[in-house]
């Protein structure tokens, strides 16, 4: 297969790479690695050890092996630029470039350990189905990792032409728009093309990940915006709205109008991942009122002087926004302290792993001094 024949590949563009996201600060990276001889490529798909990575030279199959480290954050993933051996049987991916944003969520692991979904993300795009009853917690929830992760959030509120009545539409548009200060909100309808342009144009020139719980529609919505059925599509349960992971793997795919996108499997668990400013940016308002309580480590819970509880008696701010805040604030906390625990744990092994060798190096040493 050659690389003209790449969906988002053309002959007129200066570099063959460019409709994967390919630009002069890549190339910058990149350039050392250049100088000693291996192909740049970005991972279009990663599975058991071995990745798909497209090249200038075409697509290629590269083995992982020698990017393996314990910490799961650092594996490579869909969206990673790396450099790979020019040939060999396998070839080997050497390293990935510096990742300039990273999404990244809680294992459900009990290792407090963080999963990366994907790298290189301008935009999340978080899928919400208008079929069952709107979950704003799991949206500000999905919003604090996105925000965390350096892209900007998009909500795609899907299934639109489910809801047919306009008014009603507006007020279920409303509420999110007030669960996600300062991000858009848009209603698509995958069937009748409605605001599909839309979402076309807030994604388009960059690379954008698709999140969403399984059901939410987002092959449908990947399909419409390739303009080809690419990615396969299951019905949902009418009892709940759920489907089964249509998606196993994450995807990234070339939009025709520009851009790159990076289609996710479900998500039944969006655990925080030290996402304090994720938090802070989806409860913006909470900050800003937070700045007038009298005192300045107010937790905004039984505290004389506090504007935060103010705002709620006086209905400026939903009682809603303010628990699901504290229980954001909670989880976070706890994963990171979860988190030091579990590194302060490995150092100190690190430690009687180096003092036992130490002291055996030293019995190995005094018994050669008394063999002499």
């Amino acid at each position: 297969m050659s690389f003209s024949s790449l969906p988002g590949s053309s002959s007129s563009t200066s570099h063959p790479l460019e409709p994967y996201g390919w630009d002069a600060g890549w190339e910058a990276e990149f350039a050392p690695y250049e100088a000693e001889g291996l192909l740049a490529g970005r991972v279009v798909r990663v599975d058991r050890g071995q990745c798909d990575v497209v090249t200038a030279d075409g697509p290629l199959r590269a083995d992982t092996a020698f990017v393996t480290p314990h910490d799961p954050l650092r594996v490579v993933c869909t969206g990673d630029w790396v450099a790979v051996e020019p040939g060999g049987n396998p070839r080997y991916v050497r390293t990935y470039l510096p990742r300039r944003t990273a999404f990244v969520r809680s294992t459900s692991s009990q290792r407090s350990e963080g999963q990366i979904l994907a790298a290189n993300v301008d935009h999340a795009v978080i899928a919400v189905s208008l079929a069952v009853e709107l979950d704003l917690g799991r949206i500000e929830r999905f919003l604090a990792l996105a925000w965390e992760s350096g892209a900007q959030p998009v909500v795609v509120l899907t299934k639109a032409d489910l809801v047919p009545d306009p008014v009603t539409l507006s007020h279920l548009v409303q509420d999110v728009e007030t669960t996600a200060p300062g991000v858009p909100v848009v209603p698509v309808s995958s069937i009748g093309g409605d605001g599909l342009d839309t979402v076309a144009a807030l994604v388009g020139g960059g690379t954008s990940v698709l999140l969403g719980q399984s059901g939410a529609g987002k092959s449908t919505l990947a399909n419409a915006l390739l303009g080809e059925d690419v990615m396969d599509v299951q019905a949902t349960r009418d009892v709940d709205g759920k489907g089964r992971h249509t998606t196993t793997t994450r995807n990234l795919l070339a939009l025709p109008g520009g851009g790159v996108l990076i289609d996710t499997p479900g998500l039944r668990g969006v655990g925080l991942w030290d996402a304090e400013t994720g938090v802070g940016q989806v409860f913006s308002e909470i900050a800003e009122l937070a700045e007038r309580c009298r005192f300045h480590d107010c937790a905004h819970e039984a505290e004389p002087g506090c504007a935060v509880l103010a705002a709620v008696d006086a209905g400026e701010l939903p009682e809603r926004r303010l628990q699901s805040y504290r229980k954001l604030q909670r989880e976070n906390q706890r994963i990171v302290a979860k988190t030091d625990a579990r590194l302060r744990a490995e150092i100190r092994k690190d430690w009687k792993r180096k003092g036992a060798m130490g002291k055996a190096a030293m019995e190995a040493k005094r018994g050669a001094h008394w063999r002499s």
